[in-house]
């Protein structure tokens, strides 16, 4: 259950009557001033003009850019200046807060919560109503974002609240009134949105998932009961935590981060090969390649950014590198701490959810194979030509990390794979506590299955073959749905897998164990020949459609 630690307000109409009390008051500033330079109209018809086209076309009508060019103002761009000057004027007064404000306030500050205002505005009117409505006692952290001269961004605001506090985005609740402004920044960054139902932006309708707010109130008082559901997550947004690594995970989460900020990666970091196996080996830190890339799935940071972190040097003493995993290598020796440093680039890159390492404790996957021979490390363990896999183990005992613990245990829905089954999949399950805490869990737990066998770790498997698997590690019973591509790719591409020793998987479903349910769904993504993370794929799963299916089944 996540703890609620702070309660972000907007201003205007969320804790006082903005439209009521002074939109009418604004508008008629804005008229008197627009009647001294437009001779063509008087103060009445330009108000009249002004709130018949507030209510044809909504607040967010560029009502006085209209009546100048109506009025045939000489110059339109001095006219609209003149009139949003009028009407931003911080000859404020006569305003009170909601009824039930200060008394709503003063309850969640009795329960430990930081109370926080930003607010976007003209500087001294926003700073005026703070001071007819005395609010800076009520508040910690007051901050306004000024639209007239600029400054720090409203985003960047919500982050310094964040950092102000040492606050997690999911122990934050925003209220506000507009999806387009503060609705729309909480559910980008992670906070829970709550949006009051008042004023001239109540009737704007969301158009797509990050205008769409967890809560909705009409009256303050209701926050404290909003609160207590936040914290038991019953906002209808289904806590998802997706297990695996390579590049079958991030799939996964670029999938579902459009329907859910509740994502948690479980990443395996028992990676050996390339950029990853060489900072492992060079610097004794853990491999960042698979981290990095469910970062940038959970990333809606701007795309420069995230082709900068994915940029793969191809030549000199950096080949072979990525600009990314070199930053988390970087940051792990300035902070101290993998942890750390995962986390600090989560900010950065602005992700929605967070990634795990199944572990912070240094190993690598081994395997038995069939003729008795043991190998150690992943790049060795996923060679071909060797003997068939027996079992996997790692080579030391590790501990998982509590907040790994806490997502599985806390989750609707936990999806393993696709992805590798024995290098990607298995790691995971293969650290202390994690198979109990699935088990454990009242998650529907879920097996997203490979289209294609890997050469050198599942040669000829069926579906079955790969449920036994992972039953083998997680536990008997565990599993509740197998989630199959349904739709057959085309004879030339399954051709070219074939030369290349891989086949597609087999869907055996009369060998499943009895109990597991088995859904099949198109996820197949349109054949094309692309590159991947540096990495050609001819075959694979589609984020959207992934994305579907897995929500449908929460």
């Amino acid at each position: 259950m996540a703890k609620i630690k702070a309660v972000i307000f907007d201003l205007d109409d969320t804790l006082f009557d903005c439209t009521g009390q002074l939109v009418e008051e604004a508008r008629k500033n804005a008229s008197k001033a627009l009647a001294k330079i437009l001779p063509l109209a008087s103060e009445g018809e330009i108000h009249k003009k002004a709130v018949a086209l507030y209510e044809e076309f909504g607040p967010n009508f560029n009502v006085f850019d209209r009546i100048c060019s109506d009025f045939n103002a000489e110059d339109k761009e001095a006219c609209v200046d003149i009139a949003l000057r009028a009407y931003n004027s911080d000859e404020v007064k006569n305003i009170s807060l909601f009824d039930d404000a200060t008394e709503t306030l003063e309850k969640l500050r009795s329960k430990g919560l930081k109370t926080v205002i930003i607010s976007s505005g003209i500087y001294s009117r926003q700073q005026r109503k703070i001071e007819l409505l005395n609010l800076k006692p009520l508040f910690d952290l007051i901050l306004i974002h000024d639209i007239e001269k600029g400054g720090v961004s409203k985003e960047k605001q919500f982050r310094q609240a964040l950092e102000e506090f040492s606050l997690k985005p999911e122990e934050v609740v925003s209220v506000g009134d507009r999806i387009k402004s503060e609705i729309r920044m909480s559910n980008k960054l992670g906070i829970i949105s709550v949006r009051m139902l008042h004023g001239r932006f109540s009737k704007i309708r969301p158009k797509n998932d990050l205008e769409q707010p967890d809560f909705e109130i009409s009256k303050l008082s209701e926050l404290p009961k909003i609160i207590r559901k936040a914290a038991r997550n019953q906002n209808g947004k289904p806590r998802v935590v997706a297990i695996g690594g390579g590049t079958g995970l991030p799939m996964v989460l670029s999938g579902l981060k459009e329907f859910t900020p509740n994502l948690a990666a479980i990443v395996t970091v028992t990676d050996s090969g390339r950029s990853s196996g060489m900072l492992r080996k060079d610097l004794h830190i853990l491999p960042p390649g698979d981290i990095r890339n469910c970062l940038i799935a959970l990333s809606d940071s701007e795309k420069l950014l995230l082709d900068l972190f994915q940029y793969r040097f191809e030549e000199g003493g950096l080949e072979g590198h990525s600009f990314g995993n070199l930053f988390i290598a970087a940051l792990t020796k300035t902070t101290g701490s993998f942890e750390k440093a995962i986390k600090q680039v989560g900010k950065i890159l602005a992700i929605k959810g967070k990634v795990l390492p199944s572990t912070l404790q240094d190993t690598h996957i081994c395997a038995e194979l069939e003729d008795g021979t043991v190998i150690e490390e992943e790049f060795n363990v996923r060679k071909l030509g060797k003997s068939p896999i027996k079992k996997v183990f790692l080579k030391h005992k590790v501990e998982p990390l509590e907040e790994t613990l806490r997502a599985i245990g806390e989750a609707d829905l936990i999806v393993l794979g696709p992805g590798s089954l024995f290098t990607s999949i298995m790691p995971n399950l293969l650290v202390k506590g994690i198979p109990t805490a699935i088990s454990k869990s009242k998650a529907k737990k879920v097996y997203l299955a490979n289209i294609m066998t890997q050469p050198g770790q599942t040669d000829g498997f069926s579906l079955s073959m790969h449920v036994a698997q992972i039953e083998k590690y997680l536990g008997k019973g565990v599993l509740d749905i197998v989630l199959v591509n349904a739709k057959q790719p085309s004879a030339e591409l399954v051709e070219k897998y074939e030369k290349e020793n891989a086949s597609m998987v087999e869907n055996d479903f009369c060998n499943l164990p009895k109990g597991i349910k088995v859904v099949e769904v198109d996820m197949l993504e349109k054949e094309s020949k692309h590159i991947l993370w540096n990495k050609q794929y001819l075959l694979r799963h589609d984020p959207q459609k992934l994305g579907n299916a897995l929500i449908g089944l929460v």
